[in-house]
């Protein structure tokens, strides 16, 4: 049978891989720690889970509005409104199920074949994916440790061309942990003022994860806000992983291009979910806040092992739950059976020497590197650090 065209175009997410080779491993009485999947490791909060509860016993079990109940759509404008100080209307937001689809649905809206897709590297391993499937041209522009992995100015400016149709970044960055200040993000708008054709799509998923003080967001500059998309979801910040549900912000043309794609292919997200997100939006943040700091605590600790590992270079994140070293240190060694060429074939030799999973940076469009989680426990994290110094060092 012949398969359509559209599977040669994009590869399957690194992160699921390793997961995958991961779980098989495990299968098989290995006991492997996972620094490889995004994933807080805490459980949703009670008064969330209560919600839910509550409204499966109401009975809010049939189909919704593609775009989402209006009270869920009233509580992210109140979100925004509260930690933002952006002011929407429930028109303008469109809730899917999960930030995956939210970006999907907003690139196919944007892009058509041929348009190009300015991605600072690092970037989340979907992005360029996404652009493929819909045949958009990807143009990496390569950050540095040196540049704390955030585009500047001069590199955005260098980058459009008369084809550029979206510009695309997260921050809090996944896998960076890089956070964009006011100042950055000012500097960025002085050069968007000047390319009014390219539309912002501004991932910001890991709001709630930011170890440096408040959020900011490029929709706050009012002359962009009218060609800025932001993504966001509960699913870091509120331990939501597997509830599915994401969300956007956008002009009604771009929202309502989103729901009449995300009505031919899932409609609308879990009702119940919806019912749980509203609670989770618009109740104390309490727990969320909690979870950060553990967070931190951890951070800390992975900080204080990565340092006594030689030649591994680190950023201290800012946000997000991750590392993202240069090992480029390695590549040549070998421990006499296994000989290191490159980041994925460190990684599977973490994963197959040390029992510890990971994700090569190539995925994120930097082969120099390897991300890392610390969404694991203090224990673990403890565990992996010393099976991975112990590995490297076999490395000569």
């Amino acid at each position: 049978m012949q398969l359509s065209s559209i599977l040669s175009r994009f590869s399957e997410p690194e992160t699921l891989k390793m997961a995958k080779l991961g779980r098989e491993l495990r299968a098989k009485g290995i006991d492997i720690i996972d620094l490889s999947l995004g994933e807080p490791d805490f459980d949703t909060p009670q008064h969330i889970k209560d919600s839910a509860k509550k409204a499966i016993d109401d009975n809010w079990s049939h189909y919704t509005p593609v775009p989402g109940f209006l009270d869920l759509r009233q509580a992210i404008c109140e979100k925004l409104k509260r930690d933002n100080n952006l002011d929407y209307k429930p028109e303008e937001i469109v809730s899917s199920t999960g930030a995956k689809q939210s970006l999907a649905n907003v690139i196919l809206a944007l892009v058509d074949d041929g348009d190009e897709v300015i991605i600072p590297t690092p970037y989340w391993v979907t992005y360029s994916e996404l652009v493929k499937i819909a045949r958009g041209k990807v143009v990496e522009v390569h950050t540095s440790l040196e540049s704390g992995f955030k585009i500047i100015p001069a590199q955005l400016e260098a980058a459009i061309t008369p084809k550029s149709k979206v510009f695309l970044f997260s921050s809090p960055c996944n896998p960076s942990g890089a956070v964009y200040s006011k100042k950055e993000l000012e500097a960025l708008a002085v050069v968007f003022r000047k390319h009014p054709e390219i539309a912002i799509i501004s991932d910001e998923i890991y709001e709630y994860i930011n170890y440096v003080g408040k959020h900011e967001s490029i929709a706050q500059f009012s002359d962009l806000k009218d060609r800025v998309v932001i993504v966001n979801g509960l699913s870091k910040g509120f331990a939501m992983t597997g509830w599915r549900l994401g969300y956007i912000a956008a002009p009604v043309e771009i929202a309502k291009a989103c729901e009449k794609l995300q009505g031919q292919f899932t409609s609308a997200t879990n009702s119940i979910t919806q019912k749980a997100a509203v609670t989770a939006l618009i109740s104390d943040l309490k727990p969320s806040y909690l979870m950060v700091e553990e967070f931190t605590r951890r951070r800390e600790k992975t900080l204080g092992l990565v340092g006594k590992i030689p030649g591994m270079i680190t950023l201290k994140p800012d946000g997000a739950f991750y590392i993202f070293p240069d090992i480029s240190y390695y590549f040549g060694k070998t421990d006499g059976e296994n000989k290191i060429n490159n980041a994925n074939d460190l990684c599977m030799y973490l994963l197959n020497t040390a029992h510890v999973s990971s994700v090569m940076g190539d995925a994120f469009g930097e082969p120099k590197c390897i991300r890392f989680s610390y969404a694991n426990s203090m224990a673990n994290i403890e565990k992996a650090w010393k099976r991975i110094g112990g590995a490297l060092a076999k490395l000569h």
